[in-house]
């Protein structure tokens, strides 16, 4: 899972099967610090995540078990949005 930031939305009036009704983002990997961590990484968002949130991505399998499916074409969800977060000073 990675840390990132909603920068925007990918509309695509057609999708491969298991993905229809699927709201797609593009999210900014970033530090804890917000600053910009890797490529822009397109998500799959059940959650109503927007543009500007902070939120938890999960890559991988896990990302397409969430959809019931090990086949879906699926690489990245957003499987939370961060209220907040803190980071301890001595690590």
């Amino acid at each position: 899972m990675f840390l990132g930031k909603v920068i925007g939305s990918v509309w695509a009036t057609q999708k491969e099967v298991g993905m229809e009704n699927l709201k797609l983002l593009m999210v900014q990997p970033i530090d804890t610090e917000a600053n910009d961590q890797g490529q822009i990484v397109i998500a799959a968002d059940r959650i109503g995540a927007g543009v500007g949130e902070k939120v938890i991505v999960s890559r991988g399998t896990p990302a397409r078990i969430l959809f019931g499916n090990n086949n879906a074409p699926i690489d990245a969800v957003i499987v939370g949005i961060v209220d907040s977060f803190e980071v301890a000073d001595d690590v």
